[in-house]
């Protein structure tokens, strides 16, 4: 058992699958802004393109409800697929901005031209021929 947990350990710590968790959060956190974005702003200007239609709301009733039997309301919510469909090209069109943004940036940097090498230092042979003649001056 002990080994089990030391694997499970092993596994969750590795990088890959922490940077996997962070990318989760922060997407969930990206998708309730991105729908607030379009149930809150941009909605109501379609609506108010439209005429005043509220997406939200419509749908396709295939039993209405029945107070006196108390049954409720059996409907196709097809409103809230437009909303959700705008929700997700939303998303899709940020996240391509920022992989096109990313890609631009880092062809940018393979572009750069690399500096010039510094120039190359006496070889071995070189320097011992110096010493060999320094050592001859001397005697």
């Amino acid at each position: 058992m002990k080994k089990f947990f030391q694997e499970f350990k092993d596994f969750a710590m590795r990088g890959n699958v922490l940077d996997m968790a962070v990318g989760v959060v922060i997407g969930g956190a990206f998708g309730k802004i991105t729908t607030s974005l379009v149930n809150d702003i941009i909605m109501p200007f379609v609506s108010m393109l439209t005429g005043g239609i509220d997406f939200s709301q419509w749908k396709w009733v295939l039993k209405a409800a029945d107070e006196a039997t108390e049954t409720a309301e059996v409907a196709v919510n097809f409103g809230n697929l437009i909303t959700v469909v705008l929700d997700f090209i939303i998303i899709a069109f940020v996240i391509f901005s920022l992989i096109k943004a990313m890609n631009k940036l880092k062809k940018k940097e393979e572009e750069k031209p690399a500096e010039p090498e510094a120039p190359a230092g006496p070889t071995t042979e070189e320097l011992l021929t110096e010493i060999r003649d320094l050592l001859k001056e001397q005697k």
